[in-house]
């Protein structure tokens, strides 16, 4: 094979597919805690650019291993033969119902596929496995078990001197709290089962890094995509009337901020597309605008910059100008109405909570005016949303594949940990620019993106950098 690829088998319900689903990378592997979910085999191979990192096999459990070890141990061989008896048998039974779920998973085997051997070490060791285990060294192809645990009893120890009779190799792998650094470890493993499979293997490994460094850069792009877009929205709405009412001016700040959400909620759905995830369920974690207002100062106290730092923000920075009532004409400005809440400098920023922009009324006639809103005004806007978005990418990071409860989203130690003081500092000199509908040159873009990475980075793994593992 072109790739390394390994077979995932064992006895029902001891968390085959769940394991497939974590080193695959891949939330479409059906897991039940019902057992015989899985009827047929089924190849999840992991892609990077095209090329396929390692494949994995899911596979149903056994059935009838002792039925099936009978009739191979009626042909005496010598140990090089085994594998062939085992392909006799397969092909003799290919249409028997009976040895269904044995046909499925021996056929990759004898394709060449390593052999995964699944075990749940939260029940005690039976000899009923022998017979599985048995048949799986007539296979004679590369094998590893990995000790699973299901429940909270252990009884790891006599599992391991049981498998250690049979397999090269044993390791304790938990799917549902699987971490990338503990998927590596899997894969080095792998490598170490078969001398000819070592170069294929540790090019894998290669390739696994790289993707993982693909996806946080994918990321953090999406993210800094996100925060530029937001701030420096404008949202219109053409007039076709003399007046402008408060309800016009309510029902365009609606509107600006329905945009905001469905933004918000685009680019989520973008990162968990670079993650994998297709069936993904989650807290509601929309902009929230009424259970805590988004610009309010409670929603500044979970997600944003302090007053303090508002502060600071305002008096280096210069002004809030209060949202105001303005229309232009001809290269003049008039103002009709007062200010609402005009403030300036320091004083501004502490109490600027709830400003969002400006709203104006644009044009020079009936029919080509418009009332305008944006860009972003409010300093605290883009800490919020780019503390949320930071946020919800680590938790997909960290989260494995083979979980499928819902996302949780509440955990302020992590928000602190991925946007400290520090880099709000590093941050504030493109937000000033986003505020004023500035781009930014190309190097600023990367370097934006830059320290995004690294914050995610930190978040997942510790380190900034995926070599440090």
């Amino acid at each position: 094979m072109k790739h390394p690829s390994f077979c995932v088998v064992g006895h029902p319900n001891k968390g085959k597919s769940s394991i497939v689903a974590s080193l695959a990378l891949d939330d479409t592997v059906a897991i039940s805690n019902i057992p015989g979910t899985t009827h047929y085999k089924r190849s999840y191979p992991l892609q990077v650019d095209g090329k396929v990192v390692y494949e994995l096999f899911d596979t149903p459990g056994f059935q009838r291993a002792r039925r099936v070890l009978a009739w191979l141990e009626q042909h005496e061989v010598s140990a090089d033969k085994k594998h062939e008896v085992v392909r006799a048998f397969v092909d003799e039974h290919r249409d028997d119902p009976k040895f269904h779920d044995e046909i499925e998973l021996l056929e990759p085997i004898l394709d060449g596929a390593g052999i995964i051997y699944v075990v749940d070490a939260s029940k005690p060791y039976s000899s009923e496995y022998e017979a599985e285990m048995e048949i799986l060294r007539w296979c004679n192809q590369p094998s590893m078990a990995l000790i699973n645990h299901i429940e909270n009893d252990d009884y790891s120890d006599e599992w391991k001197r049981a498998l250690g009779y049979y397999f090269k190799l044993i390791r304790t792998y938990n799917p549902m709290q699987s971490s990338f650094k503990e998927q590596l470890h899997i894969l080095e493993s792998m490598a170490h089962l078969n001398e000819e499979w070592t170069e294929s293997v540790k090019e894998s490994i290669v390739l696994f890094k790289q993707y993982h460094e693909q996806m946080i850069q994918k990321s953090a792009l999406l993210i800094s995509e996100l925060i530029q877009e937001s701030v420096t929205h404008i949202e219109k709405t053409t007039l076709h009337k003399e007046d402008v009412t408060e309800a016009d001016k309510s029902a365009l700040e609606q509107k600006y901020k329905q945009r905001l959400r469905d933004m918000e909620t685009a680019s989520y759905k973008k990162i968990e597309a670079v993650w994998n995830y297709q069936h993904l369920q989650k807290e509601s974690f929309l902009l929230p605008f009424e259970e805590i207002d988004l610009f309010s100062e409670e929603a500044a106290s979970i997600f944003g910059l302090t007053k303090k730092e508002l502060l600071f923000s305002a008096t280096t920075s210069g002004a809030i100008t209060g949202a105001g009532v303005d229309m232009i004409f001809a290269g003049h400005t008039a103002f009709l109405g007062a200010l609402i809440g005009g403030v300036v400098g320091a004083t501004g920023a502490y109490f600027g909570f709830d400003e969002l922009s400006e709203v104006k009324i644009l044009g020079q006639k009936l029919g080509q005016r418009y009332l305008q809103m944006g860009p972003m005004k409010n300093r605290n806007f883009p800490y919020i949303l780019l503390s949320r978005a930071l946020l919800y990418t680590t938790k997909l990071m960290q989260r494995s594949h083979a979980k499928r409860d819902i996302l949780s989203l509440h955990d302020g130690a992590l928000k602190e940990q991925l946007l400290d003081e520090k880099l709000k500092k590093s941050l504030e000199k493109y937000h000033k620019k986003f505020r004023k509908a500035e781009k930014l040159s190309y190097d600023e873009q990367k370097e934006y993106q830059r320290l995004l990475e690294e914050s995610l980075k930190r978040g997942c793994y510790g380190y900034s950098s995926i070599d440090s593992l």
